[in-house]
């Protein structure tokens, strides 16, 4: 089943409810202040975008402003296409929050081209996001990341090309194969990193580049195994 309903309060909205399995996707926003709603979509007060399944491609391509993109996507083996361009878009996603179907076997990938951006994904909650393949590439200035991901066996990229960037991740995990893998490449000026690995029984794998010039940058690494409870 699959509902789209426009509606006029923002330049573009989309309200999206699916269910099933083997879903292609493909969204293309062109101005600013469009919404792909969920969450706490405003505006016309959508809400929705709600995408269950399994097995299925998401493309999404938001082109403009102040764009959002909002909602739950509750999937097991599906691949997700993320790309945005310009500035002062947000992105809110989360991925089986209530472990639905398991959160398992996805590859997420993100472009970001802008400044002032803020991206918070979150996946497997309360499920496992067993060999995720998460990869981001962002290219601008004054951009936030928030990623909490409950990781078996994932692996996180992240390319960043630009100064004034905040990195906040967070994997824990609970199994014995809940190890993670995280690649932050970054090149650029001030930057603030804050990086929590806490699998409990397994390894954790963590790789920082990090080439800028003088300004002040702060960068917080902790990797916790079922030790004693500490901060930067």
């Amino acid at each position: 089943m699959l509902i789209a309903l426009p509606t006029f309060a923002a330049d573009n909205e989309i309200y999206l409810d699916q269910s099933g399995t083997t879903l292609n996707l493909d969204i293309e926003q062109l101005g600013i202040s469009n919404i792909i709603g969920g969450l706490n979509s405003t505006a016309g007060n959508l809400n929705a975008f709600d995408i269950d399944g399994t097995t299925m491609t998401i493309d999404i391509n938001m082109i403009g402003n102040t764009n959002k993109f909002l909602g739950d996507i509750w999937a097991d083996s599906f691949t997700g296409f993320y790309e945005f361009t310009g500035n002062t878009n947000t992105f809110t996603i989360q991925v089986d929050p209530s472990n639905t179907f398991g959160a398992d076997s996805s590859n997420q990938n993100i472009a970001v081209t802008g400044s002032g951006n803020t991206f918070t994904l979150n996946q497997g909650t309360t499920a496992l996001a067993a060999t995720l393949d998460l990869d981001w590439i962002i290219q601008g200035s004054n951009n936030t990341v928030t990623s909490n991901i409950n990781i078996d066996g994932a692996t996180n990229y992240m390319d960043i090309d630009g100064s004034d960037n905040t990195v906040n991740y967070t994997g824990t995990g609970a199994t014995a194969s809940a190890g993670g893998y995280f690649y932050l490449d970054h090149t650029g000026g001030q930057r603030t990193f804050n990086i929590q690995q806490l699998s409990t029984q397994d390894n954790d794998w963590l790789k920082i580049i990090s080439i800028g010039g003088n300004a002040t940058s702060t960068v917080c690494v902790i990797q916790n195994d079922q030790g004693t409870s500490t901060s930067c």
